[in-house]
């Protein structure tokens, strides 16, 4: 599989959005479990989305109702739109895969280098 590689990240105001992307080439859908992570200075990494291997998706409680995880496949990318963001979504966000099966998941071993969000109040 060639590298994950995320884009779309910056600097917004509270209330603001964000569309986060991911080039995935290689980690086919049914195959592969996708998911957004992020990590906060001093704090450690959290899940924000993941996507199983049969297309179910979960939600960071933190996130649920503000951010929709989605892939499309013909372009082997997958997106984190995020909206109504807060200061405390502020920190680096990565992309990882991991094997699955339906919606089962091995641990993520392969992630992205990660995209700088900062939120304002």
């Amino acid at each position: 599989q060639a590298p994950l590689v995320e884009s779309g990240g910056g600097s917004v105001q509270a209330g603001g959005s964000l569309r986060l992307s991911c080039a995935a080439s290689g980690y086919s859908a049914g195959v592969y479990c996708m998911g957004w992570f992020r990590q906060a200075p001093g704090m450690e990494r959290e899940e924000v989305a993941t996507m199983r291997a049969d297309g179910t998706t979960k939600y960071a409680d933190s996130v649920k109702g503000r951010f929709t995880f989605s892939r499309d496949n013909a372009k082997d990318t997958l997106y984190l739109q995020m909206n109504s963001l807060k200061p405390e979504d502020t920190a680096i966000y990565f992309c990882a895969a991991a094997r699955g099966w339906t919606a089962l998941c091995s641990p993520y071993n392969s992630w992205g280098q990660g995209t700088q969000v900062t939120v304002s109040s």
